[in-house]
């Protein structure tokens, strides 16, 4: 007897029981063996083209016609008022009125053999740029940072939903006994607007909810034993809650029991684990050097109230996040999201300029991304491991108009655009060397294969070897799935290797 179990919710349930035996049979033929630990590894769905993932999110949302976009047509236009057809109908977070066109800031050249336009912003992506598959026509139908960060992350724009890496860790497990599947990494100086949401579990058991390490100190907070607690005496109260919480469980059934003994196992395994996997300080000279990276640099920026007035290119954090995402990878982290704040450039404010701030933020970022290919590359990681890079949404052909009018240094930007903007994508089952879909002649609409925030979630689970549309997770009577309820998003096969 379950004396947690209600008399409404017996009789919501108890109708279909024998159905619920019935499917769960049918059901068995998709089944993926089980082992008793929720994080051990687990078959995908079918043959993966890749194994992991690293995500690298810029909140904030860099302008993708300051860095991948060339449009010659802007320039013509430069400070004429907008056309109509950029305004009537269309919802913006700022601009108010008539904006004026806004060339880009930088100067574009064509690179590699695919000959894909960069701006000068990226001189070392633009080398390893043929290691890419470039997708300019990525659209959300979000426009607040909050609700599009989450809509990317975890499908839904509301809270409550799991993250994307909580899904992956859920169907594939973990490579690593001893350390997490899914590892969050910060840098920036904030945490995204969407909170620390973007890397939790949601409805799935919070065993599956992102772990975020810090590059400094101690790796994860209250993992170390306090005073006075040796190893030893950790594991004899570890085994003394494990039988308390059996005990709960027993009386209870709740699953969140047994979820609580596994993470009670995890952190007590990870205590002589992740100290060695974080310690960057092993890598050797040649490979510090290839991201740019130091190791113990704790940038002022990272507790500063407002970190993007001291922002400086050569911060080594989000390098030093790239090259811990490397090891984590290397040693079973199934899934790996690096957040790095600070791309929110509106020009209203010091510290947010196209002109000033998003070089800087460039330079912090360059070196680290094409040192992250070329170093998954040379030890034959890249071609199992998927890169994704990107915003939750893209900067508009127009310049923000509500603070100031003219063009001001420092403090010259753009509003946040949601019909088209840039992501890209490298490494485990994606074509090299492409670019995919085209917008017009502003970079304002796409006119050739759009892609919608579905489409890229059910192309990255797919390539995993997880049917985005069966693969699913029973809650509140609905089975729930990452890409919604629809059959909206569509895996882009032609982006596939």
């Amino acid at each position: 007897m379950n004396p947690n179990i209600t008399r409404r919710y017996f009789f919501q349930n108890a109708g279909l029981g024998f159905g619920a035996l019935a499917l769960q049979s049918l059901l068995a033929r998709d089944a993926r063996p089980q082992s008793n630990h929720p994080l051990a590894p687990k078959p995908p769905m079918f043959a993966p083209k890749a194994k992991r993932v690293i995500y690298l999110h810029m909140p904030g949302s860099p302008s993708q016609l300051e860095l991948f976009e060339h449009k010659p047509e802007l320039e013509k236009l430069h400070m004429k008022d907008a056309p109509p057809s950029f305004l009537a109908g269309k919802r913006f977070a700022f601009i108010k009125g008539v904006p004026k066109i806004l060339a880009s800031q930088f100067k574009f050249k064509q690179h590699g053999q695919s000959g894909q336009w960069v701006s000068d912003l990226l001189p070392h992506f633009a080398k390893v740029v043929d290691k890419t598959c470039i997708i300019r026509t990525v659209n959300t139908d979000q426009f607040n940072h909050a609700p599009a960060q989450l809509y990317v992350q975890t499908g839904s724009p509301r809270l409550g939903n799991p993250a994307m890496g909580s899904w992956v860790t859920y169907g594939l497990g973990s490579a690593n006994e001893n350390l997490p599947g899914f590892v969050v990494l910060l840098s920036g100086g904030k945490t995204p607007d969407g909170g620390k949401s973007l890397w939790g579990s949601g409805f799935l058991p919070s065993v599956y909810q992102g772990v975020q390490c810090r590059n400094t100190g101690d790796p994860v907070l209250y993992l170390s034993n306090p005073a006075g607690l040796d190893r030893n005496l950790r594991r004899r109260t570890l085994d003394a809650l494990a039988k308390m919480n059996q005990a709960e469980y027993e009386r209870s059934g709740d699953s969140e029991t047994l979820t609580r003994i596994a993470q009670y196992e995890l952190a007590y395994r990870m205590q002589t684990s992740v100290p060695d996997v974080m310690d960057i300080s092993k890598e050797p000279k040649h490979i510090l050097d290839l991201y740019g990276a130091k190791p113990g640099y704790v940038s002022p920026a990272e507790s500063a109230d407002d970190p993007r007035i001291l922002y400086k290119g050569d911060d080594p954090t989000f390098a030093n996040n790239c090259l811990l995402a490397r090891r984590l990878i290397e040693n079973g982290v199934r899934f790996v999201q690096l957040y790095d704040w600070g791309w929110d450039h509106h020009g209203s404010s010091p510290g947010e300029s196209i002109d000033e701030t998003l070089p800087i933020k460039c330079q912090q970022i360059d070196r680290a991304i094409a040192g992250l290919l070329i170093d998954l590359e040379q030890r034959g990681l890249l071609d199992e491991t998927l890169i994704v890079w990107g915003g939750e949404f893209g900067r508009t052909p127009m310049m923000q108009n509500n603070v100031r009018t003219e063009l001001r240094k420092g403090f010259i930007g753009r509003d946040h655009h949601t019909n088209a903007y840039t992501m890209w994508l490298a490494g485990g089952g994606i074509k090299a060397g492409l670019a995919y879909g085209q917008t017009d002649e502003f970079g304002y609409f796409p006119v050739e294969n759009p892609v919608s925030i579905r489409d890229l979630q059910a192309t990255i689970q797919h390539v995993l070897g997880l049917d985005p549309h069966r693969f699913s997770y029973p809650y509140q009577g609905l089975n729930q799935r990452l890409i919604g309820p629809t059959e909206e998003g569509q895996v882009i096969k032609s982006i596939l290797a």
